[in-house]
Protein backbone atom coordinates (compact mmCIF):
# COMPACT_ATOMS: atom_id res chain seq x y z
CA UNK A 1 0.00 0.00 0.00
CA UNK A 2 2.39 2.60 0.66
CA UNK A 3 4.75 2.01 -2.01
CA UNK A 4 1.17 2.15 -4.05
CA UNK A 5 0.90 5.81 -2.36
CA UNK A 6 4.91 6.50 -3.15
CA UNK A 7 4.19 5.77 -6.99
CA UNK A 8 1.08 7.70 -7.37
CA UNK A 9 2.53 10.99 -5.65
CA UNK A 10 5.96 10.70 -7.31
CA UNK A 11 3.57 10.26 -11.03
CA UNK A 12 1.73 13.26 -10.15
CA UNK A 13 5.07 15.50 -8.97
CA UNK A 14 6.68 14.07 -12.04
CA UNK A 15 3.73 15.34 -13.91
CA UNK A 16 3.53 18.62 -12.40
CA UNK A 17 7.57 18.72 -13.25
CA UNK A 18 6.44 18.22 -16.92
CA UNK A 19 4.00 20.92 -17.02
CA UNK A 20 6.45 23.37 -15.83
CA UNK A 21 9.02 22.51 -18.23
CA UNK A 22 6.04 22.64 -21.04
CA UNK A 23 4.80 25.38 -19.40
CA UNK A 24 7.97 27.51 -19.68
CA UNK A 25 9.37 26.44 -22.53
CA UNK A 26 6.00 26.80 -24.65
CA UNK A 27 6.48 30.83 -23.18
CA UNK A 28 10.14 31.17 -24.64
CA UNK A 29 9.78 29.38 -27.77
CA UNK A 30 6.92 31.80 -29.10
CA UNK A 31 9.57 34.29 -29.13
CA UNK A 32 12.73 32.66 -29.55
CA UNK A 33 11.75 31.07 -32.77
CA UNK A 34 10.69 34.27 -34.94
CA UNK A 35 13.44 36.02 -33.34
CA UNK A 36 16.31 33.44 -34.72
CA UNK A 37 14.62 33.44 -38.05
CA UNK A 38 15.13 36.90 -38.28
CA UNK A 39 18.76 36.50 -36.83
CA UNK A 40 19.51 34.63 -39.78
CA UNK A 41 18.00 37.34 -42.66
CA UNK A 42 20.26 39.77 -40.68
CA UNK A 43 23.39 37.63 -41.21
CA UNK A 44 22.25 36.55 -44.95
CA UNK A 45 21.60 40.02 -45.90
CA UNK A 46 24.75 41.25 -44.55
CA UNK A 47 23.04 44.00 -43.06
CA UNK A 48 24.83 43.68 -39.86
CA UNK A 49 27.39 45.07 -41.12
CA UNK A 50 26.48 48.27 -40.98
CA UNK A 51 26.19 47.74 -37.31
CA UNK A 52 29.60 46.93 -37.20
CA UNK A 53 30.96 49.59 -38.94
CA UNK A 54 28.52 51.87 -36.70
CA UNK A 55 30.15 50.56 -33.53
CA UNK A 56 33.76 51.21 -35.19
CA UNK A 57 34.25 54.61 -33.28
CA UNK A 58 33.50 53.26 -29.87
CA UNK A 59 36.00 50.23 -30.68
CA UNK A 60 38.70 52.66 -30.87
CA UNK A 61 37.96 54.22 -27.13
CA UNK A 62 38.59 50.55 -25.84
CA UNK A 63 41.92 49.99 -27.58
CA UNK A 64 40.54 48.05 -30.38
CA UNK A 65 40.48 48.19 -34.51
CA UNK A 66 37.35 49.60 -35.65
CA UNK A 67 37.06 46.11 -37.10
CA UNK A 68 36.21 44.63 -34.42
CA UNK A 69 32.91 46.90 -34.21
CA UNK A 70 31.51 43.90 -36.40
CA UNK A 71 32.75 40.87 -34.06
CA UNK A 72 30.84 42.91 -30.94
CA UNK A 73 27.48 43.10 -33.45
CA UNK A 74 27.50 39.61 -34.60
CA UNK A 75 27.41 38.65 -30.81
CA UNK A 76 25.08 40.73 -30.09
CA UNK A 77 22.37 40.50 -33.03
CA UNK A 78 23.59 36.88 -33.03
CA UNK A 79 25.54 35.13 -30.42
CA UNK A 80 28.76 34.63 -29.14
CA UNK A 81 29.40 31.95 -31.75
CA UNK A 82 29.06 34.00 -34.59
CA UNK A 83 31.40 36.53 -32.77
CA UNK A 84 34.01 34.51 -33.04
CA UNK A 85 33.02 33.19 -36.38
CA UNK A 86 33.41 36.83 -37.31
CA UNK A 87 36.52 36.97 -35.29
CA UNK A 88 38.10 34.51 -36.84
CA UNK A 89 37.43 35.83 -40.43
CA UNK A 90 38.80 39.37 -39.22
CA UNK A 91 41.41 38.39 -36.73
CA UNK A 92 44.17 37.14 -39.50
CA UNK A 93 43.69 40.13 -41.59
CA UNK A 94 44.59 43.28 -39.14
CA UNK A 95 47.91 45.49 -39.45
CA UNK A 96 48.68 44.33 -36.31
CA UNK A 97 47.58 41.31 -34.30
CA UNK A 98 45.45 41.55 -31.02
CA UNK A 99 47.16 41.71 -27.60
CA UNK A 100 46.16 39.50 -24.84
CA UNK A 101 45.34 42.31 -22.89
CA UNK A 102 43.02 43.48 -26.38
CA UNK A 103 41.36 39.98 -26.91
CA UNK A 104 40.17 39.86 -23.16
CA UNK A 105 38.89 43.30 -23.38
CA UNK A 106 37.03 42.18 -26.84
CA UNK A 107 35.59 38.93 -25.11
CA UNK A 108 34.67 41.02 -21.92
CA UNK A 109 32.70 43.20 -23.72
CA UNK A 110 31.14 40.37 -25.61
CA UNK A 111 30.00 38.20 -22.56
CA UNK A 112 28.38 41.54 -21.17
CA UNK A 113 26.70 42.35 -24.24
CA UNK A 114 25.51 39.49 -26.43
CA UNK A 115 22.38 37.80 -28.24
CA UNK A 116 19.87 40.68 -27.47
CA UNK A 117 17.43 39.78 -29.25
CA UNK A 118 16.64 36.56 -27.42
CA UNK A 119 17.78 37.65 -23.83
CA UNK A 120 16.52 40.84 -23.67
CA UNK A 121 12.95 39.52 -24.12
CA UNK A 122 13.70 36.42 -22.07
CA UNK A 123 14.25 39.27 -19.70
CA UNK A 124 11.26 41.12 -20.82
CA UNK A 125 8.97 38.07 -20.07
CA UNK A 126 10.99 38.04 -16.82
CA UNK A 127 9.83 40.76 -15.68
CA UNK A 128 12.32 44.10 -16.80
CA UNK A 129 11.33 46.71 -19.50
CA UNK A 130 13.90 46.24 -22.48
CA UNK A 131 14.92 49.66 -23.32
CA UNK A 132 16.66 49.59 -19.80
CA UNK A 133 17.89 46.27 -20.01
CA UNK A 134 19.40 47.18 -22.69
CA UNK A 135 21.08 50.18 -22.21
CA UNK A 136 22.49 48.07 -19.28
CA UNK A 137 24.18 45.44 -21.15
CA UNK A 138 25.18 47.43 -23.84
CA UNK A 139 26.12 50.74 -21.58
CA UNK A 140 27.85 48.79 -19.21
CA UNK A 141 29.51 47.04 -21.19
CA UNK A 142 30.98 49.89 -23.38
CA UNK A 143 31.72 51.02 -19.74
CA UNK A 144 34.03 47.73 -19.02
CA UNK A 145 35.84 47.45 -21.78
CA UNK A 146 37.01 51.29 -21.92
CA UNK A 147 38.39 50.94 -17.88
CA UNK A 148 39.87 47.35 -18.80
CA UNK A 149 41.49 49.36 -21.36
CA UNK A 150 43.08 51.62 -19.33
CA UNK A 151 43.82 49.41 -16.41
CA UNK A 152 46.56 47.18 -19.05
CA UNK A 153 47.66 49.93 -20.35
CA UNK A 154 48.22 51.69 -17.28
CA UNK A 155 49.57 48.72 -15.27
CA UNK A 156 51.83 47.59 -19.01
CA UNK A 157 50.63 44.29 -18.41
CA UNK A 158 49.15 41.48 -20.88
CA UNK A 159 50.75 43.35 -23.56
CA UNK A 160 51.95 39.99 -25.52
CA UNK A 161 50.52 38.23 -28.05
CA UNK A 162 48.44 34.91 -27.41
CA UNK A 163 49.79 31.92 -28.16
CA UNK A 164 46.68 29.91 -27.66
CA UNK A 165 45.41 28.81 -31.41
CA UNK A 166 41.53 28.28 -31.22
CA UNK A 167 40.46 25.00 -31.61
CA UNK A 168 36.73 25.15 -31.18
CA UNK A 169 35.47 26.73 -34.40
CA UNK A 170 38.35 26.26 -36.71
CA UNK A 171 37.26 24.82 -39.81
CA UNK A 172 33.72 25.52 -39.31
CA UNK A 173 31.95 26.88 -42.79
CA UNK A 174 28.59 28.87 -43.01
CA UNK A 175 25.40 25.93 -42.42
CA UNK A 176 23.24 25.67 -45.52
CA UNK A 177 19.20 26.61 -44.60
CA UNK A 178 18.87 22.74 -43.46
CA UNK A 179 21.36 22.75 -41.80
CA UNK A 180 20.83 25.44 -39.86
CA UNK A 181 16.91 24.47 -39.64
CA UNK A 182 18.55 21.28 -37.84
CA UNK A 183 20.65 22.57 -35.59
CA UNK A 184 18.12 24.83 -34.14
CA UNK A 185 15.52 22.30 -33.74
CA UNK A 186 18.15 20.36 -32.09
CA UNK A 187 18.84 23.31 -29.79
CA UNK A 188 15.11 23.92 -28.72
CA UNK A 189 15.03 20.17 -27.97
CA UNK A 190 18.37 20.55 -25.48
CA UNK A 191 16.70 23.45 -24.08
CA UNK A 192 13.47 21.81 -23.38
CA UNK A 193 15.34 18.96 -21.34
CA UNK A 194 17.40 21.11 -19.42
CA UNK A 195 15.36 23.54 -18.72
CA UNK A 196 12.95 20.49 -17.24
CA UNK A 197 16.41 19.27 -15.66
CA UNK A 198 16.81 22.73 -13.90
CA UNK A 199 13.05 22.73 -12.65
CA UNK A 200 13.13 19.00 -11.50
CA UNK A 201 16.56 19.81 -9.37
CA UNK A 202 14.90 23.25 -8.37
CA UNK A 203 12.40 21.29 -6.20
CA UNK A 204 14.28 18.82 -4.99
CA UNK A 205 16.55 21.19 -3.36
CA UNK A 206 13.47 22.85 -2.36
CA UNK A 207 12.11 19.70 -0.38
CA UNK A 208 15.37 18.37 0.68
CA UNK A 209 16.26 21.63 2.45
CA UNK A 210 19.14 22.23 0.61
CA UNK A 211 18.12 25.36 -0.89
CA UNK A 212 17.78 27.02 2.83
CA UNK A 213 21.65 26.23 3.01
CA UNK A 214 22.35 27.79 -0.02
CA UNK A 215 20.06 30.86 1.00
CA UNK A 216 22.08 30.85 4.29
CA UNK A 217 25.38 31.16 2.39
CA UNK A 218 24.81 33.29 -0.58
CA UNK A 219 22.23 35.53 1.35
CA UNK A 220 24.91 37.89 3.53
CA UNK A 221 26.55 38.63 -0.07
CA UNK A 222 23.44 39.63 -2.21
CA UNK A 223 21.95 41.30 1.31
CA UNK A 224 24.54 43.77 0.95
CA UNK A 225 23.37 43.93 -2.86
CA UNK A 226 19.44 44.21 -2.13
CA UNK A 227 18.45 41.08 -3.68
CA UNK A 228 16.01 39.45 -1.43
CA UNK A 229 16.81 35.58 -0.43
CA UNK A 230 14.02 34.05 -2.89
CA UNK A 231 15.04 34.47 -6.17
CA UNK A 232 18.70 34.04 -4.67
CA UNK A 233 19.11 30.39 -6.27
CA UNK A 234 17.51 31.73 -9.66
CA UNK A 235 19.99 34.11 -9.62
CA UNK A 236 22.99 31.85 -8.91
CA UNK A 237 21.62 29.31 -12.43
CA UNK A 238 21.32 32.02 -14.26
CA UNK A 239 24.82 33.69 -13.09
CA UNK A 240 26.62 29.72 -14.05
CA UNK A 241 25.09 29.04 -16.71
CA UNK A 242 22.97 31.93 -18.44
CA UNK A 243 20.32 34.11 -18.83
CA UNK A 244 18.46 31.64 -21.19
CA UNK A 245 18.45 28.94 -18.63
CA UNK A 246 18.19 31.48 -15.32
CA UNK A 247 15.54 33.65 -17.16
CA UNK A 248 13.45 30.14 -17.72
CA UNK A 249 13.75 29.72 -14.61
CA UNK A 250 12.61 33.39 -12.93
CA UNK A 251 9.68 33.24 -15.78
CA UNK A 252 8.88 30.15 -14.28
CA UNK A 253 9.04 31.82 -10.51
CA UNK A 254 7.54 34.31 -10.93
CA UNK A 255 3.95 32.43 -12.26
CA UNK A 256 4.81 29.78 -9.52
CA UNK A 257 6.05 31.41 -6.67
CA UNK A 258 5.28 35.06 -6.81
CA UNK A 259 8.45 36.77 -6.63
CA UNK A 260 8.50 40.33 -5.97
CA UNK A 261 8.85 42.26 -8.82
CA UNK A 262 11.89 44.52 -7.32
CA UNK A 263 14.05 41.57 -6.20
CA UNK A 264 13.22 40.45 -9.62
CA UNK A 265 14.68 43.31 -11.35
CA UNK A 266 17.71 43.41 -8.97
CA UNK A 267 18.78 39.87 -9.83
CA UNK A 268 18.23 40.54 -13.29
CA UNK A 269 20.66 43.13 -13.21
CA UNK A 270 22.91 41.37 -11.73
CA UNK A 271 22.41 38.52 -14.50
CA UNK A 272 22.68 40.79 -16.96
CA UNK A 273 26.29 41.96 -16.59
CA UNK A 274 27.68 38.30 -15.32
CA UNK A 275 26.03 35.24 -16.64
CA UNK A 276 27.02 32.09 -18.16
CA UNK A 277 30.35 32.24 -15.92
CA UNK A 278 31.58 29.12 -16.79
CA UNK A 279 31.15 27.99 -20.28
CA UNK A 280 31.36 31.50 -21.86
CA UNK A 281 34.30 32.16 -19.88
CA UNK A 282 35.91 29.17 -20.95
CA UNK A 283 34.84 29.13 -24.84
CA UNK A 284 36.24 32.97 -25.21
CA UNK A 285 39.80 31.84 -22.88
CA UNK A 286 39.92 29.71 -25.98
CA UNK A 287 40.78 32.81 -28.11
CA UNK A 288 43.52 33.39 -25.68
CA UNK A 289 41.26 36.13 -23.57
CA UNK A 290 42.72 36.27 -19.60
CA UNK A 291 41.14 35.01 -17.03
CA UNK A 292 41.57 38.21 -15.12
CA UNK A 293 39.03 40.01 -17.64
CA UNK A 294 36.29 37.24 -18.53
CA UNK A 295 35.72 35.64 -14.91
CA UNK A 296 37.56 38.52 -12.00
CA UNK A 297 36.80 41.63 -13.42
CA UNK A 298 33.31 40.72 -14.85
CA UNK A 299 32.32 39.48 -11.55
CA UNK A 300 33.34 42.65 -9.27
CA UNK A 301 32.83 44.80 -12.25
CA UNK A 302 28.66 43.30 -11.98
CA UNK A 303 28.62 42.92 -8.49
CA UNK A 304 29.44 46.69 -8.00
CA UNK A 305 26.90 48.09 -10.64
CA UNK A 306 24.06 45.99 -9.34
CA UNK A 307 25.06 47.19 -5.98
CA UNK A 308 25.26 50.77 -6.93
CA UNK A 309 21.80 50.34 -9.12
CA UNK A 310 19.86 49.04 -5.67
CA UNK A 311 21.06 51.88 -3.92
CA UNK A 312 20.18 54.37 -6.31
CA UNK A 313 16.43 52.60 -6.73
CA UNK A 314 16.26 51.01 -2.93
CA UNK A 315 14.21 54.92 -2.20
CA UNK A 316 11.76 54.97 -5.24
CA UNK A 317 8.48 53.86 -5.11
CA UNK A 318 6.68 51.06 -7.03
CA UNK A 319 4.77 53.20 -9.34
CA UNK A 320 8.35 54.85 -10.08
CA UNK A 321 9.89 51.70 -10.58
CA UNK A 322 7.49 50.34 -13.02
CA UNK A 323 7.71 53.39 -15.05
CA UNK A 324 11.07 53.31 -15.65
CA UNK A 325 11.70 49.48 -15.57
CA UNK A 326 9.09 46.49 -14.79
CA UNK A 327 7.46 45.42 -17.73
CA UNK A 328 3.90 44.86 -18.20
CA UNK A 329 3.58 40.99 -18.92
Amino acid sequence: MRIFVFVKNFALIFMDWMRQGVKSCWYMFKFMIPISIVVKILQETGLIVHIGNALSPLMKLMGLPGEMGLVWASSMIGNIYGGLVAYLQIAPNLEQPLTIAQVTVLSTIILIAHTFLIELVVTQRAGAKILPMFIIRFGFGFLAGVLMYWTYHFLDVLQGYPEVINTVLMGKKDPTLLEWGITQLKSYGFLFLWITALIILLDILKRTGIIDKINGWLAPILRILGIGKDVIPITVIGMTLGLAYGGALIINGVNQDGLKKRDVLYALVLMAICHSIIEDSLLLMSVGAHYTGVFVFRIVFALIITYIFVKITSKWSEEKMAKWFYAKN
